[in-house]
């Protein structure tokens, strides 16, 4: 199998970085997937459209981030079983998880379009800003059975070291979004509900394309009709991954939906402020969660091959490269906001530019906690305590939305940067104190 890394021997670090520098271009490339859109409603719409992308990002990061969630609780036991080698059950599993997954899409599709509107008045979404997003929401929340099935995909595949097939894919998705874009937006004149179109198509091609490419590369991971019978252990395990880890990520983007009502209280200038540093912060956390999904593969497979003396060596320099990663960025997002917020929306006011400088300022500071608190996550997924990243995220978010709340007024944007950092800090504590106990429990 090509293009398929042996994560259970060799150089640790070396294969970490073979296995996340795919990983981290993918990351980015999504970034910049996400980032067009925002360019191009900001210069051709304007600054209440560019807003309304900015809130319709926050809802839907939420439905897609449950999708992203389940799929990568799904790739841990892939990664266990192909760690195994136990390729017969590893049929099995792509077929109970994917028909599962792909059933559980179709419903949170029609419940997304539902509640839209009582979430758009949840968060305080301003009136002026609210038919830019209701149009781009509607035509995406149709679209997540495309979401799923690219995010399945892309699970797979890192499940079996194969990071470059995703990153491709997303690639050729990303280049057709912006062509889409191009001729959507100001050609036809569809603002909003041109840009999510746009996206839709684009995931649906990528998936149909990465499909194509698992099937002439990876053709173990596709199951037959002997593979489709039913296997309830299997699928009790699959759900609970899967529901844990969509749990996990849920949580975190519903306080970011929480977090951006804050926002909202604060006007449209602070919402395109927020919106534009919220851009610049996806580019850094590429690293990170790159990083996380590497350390959770990694440590995964070798768990699964009943090595925990190297699982546990990878998790610690994946941490020491997390570090090094976190040093540099922070110090780059910090130089380089007001040239990326103008980059953004062409001629800011001085109000979102002074409020996109002070977030990122502040939020900088603490970014080396986030980092760690990544890796830390990438961990306790790959051995199975799926359960201690939803305790961390819970109690980050919960942090971080009451503290929003109570200092906005006062401080701004600021407000969130600092609420933010203090979460963090609370997660990598929590982890801490964790990791104590099972270091002492499993790998001594």
């Amino acid at each position: 199998m090509k293009n398929t890394q042996d994560l259970l021997h060799g150089n640790i670090k070396s294969e970490l970085i073979a296995l996340t520098i795919p990983l981290v271009l993918g990351n980015i490339l999504q970034q910049f997937y996400n980032t067009i859109d925002s360019f191009i409603v900001g210069r051709y719409v304007g600054t209440e459209a560019f807003a309304g992308i900015g809130v319709a990002g926050s809802i839907m990061n939420l439905f897609i981030f449950i999708l992203n969630g389940g799929c990568n609780g799904m790739s841990i036991i892939f990664a266990e079983l192909y760690g195994q080698k136990n390729y017969e059950k590893l049929r099995k599993e792509s077929f109970l998880s994917l028909s599962a997954g792909g059933g559980f899409t179709i419903v949170l599709s029609i419940v997304s379009l539902l509640v839209l509107y009582p979430v758009l008045g949840l968060i305080q979404t301003p009136p002026e800003v609210e038919p830019y997003v209701v149009a781009y929401l509607q035509i995406i929340f149709i679209g997540l059975p495309a979401t799923f099935l690219y995010n399945w995909c892309s699970a797979v595949l890192r499940a079996a070291g194969d990071t470059e097939t995703p990153l491709w894919t997303l690639f050729i998705a990303m280049c057709m979004n912006l062509a889409l874009d191009v001729a959507f937006v100001p050609g036809l004149h569809m603002g909003t509900a041109g840009t999510a179109l746009a996206t839709v198509i684009a995931q649906l091609f990528s998936a149909g394309v990465c499909l194509w490419i698992m099937r002439k590369k990876h053709p173990i991971f596709f199951f037959s009709r002997k593979d489709m019978g039913m296997d309830l252990p299997l699928l009790k395990r699959t759900a609970n991954f899967g529901a844990v880890s969509a749990l996990h990520q849920s949580s975190i983007y519903i306080g970011k939906m929480l977090v951006q009502g804050a926002v909202n209280s604060g006007g449209t200038e602070i919402i395109s402020a927020y919106t534009a540093t919220t851009r610049i912060e996806g580019f850094s956390n590429s690293f990170g969660d790159s990083g996380s999904t590497a350390i959770s593969v990694f440590v995964a497979q070798n768990r699964g091959a009943g090595d925990k003396k190297r699982a546990l060596k990878g998790f610690h320099q994946g941490l020491g490269l997390m570090i090094v990663f976190v040093i540099i960025l922070s110090a780059l997002q910090a130089a380089l906001t007001r040239g990326a917020v103008q980059l953004l929306m062409g001629n800011p006011s001085e109000t979102v530019m002074k409020n996109a400088v002070l977030y990122m300022n502040v939020v900088s500071v603490f970014y080396i906690l986030n980092f760690v608190g990544n890796a830390g996550v990438g961990f306790f997924r790959g051995i199975g305590k799926i359960s201690v990243p939803v305790i961390g995220s819970t109690l980050h978010i919960s942090i971080r939305v009451v503290l929003s709340y109570l200092l906005i007024g006062r401080m701004g944007l600021e407000a969130v940067a600092f609420a933010t950092g203090i979460g963090w800090i609370s997660v990598v504590l929590y982890q801490i104190v964790v990791y104590r106990k099972v270091r002492k429990q499993e790998f001594c």
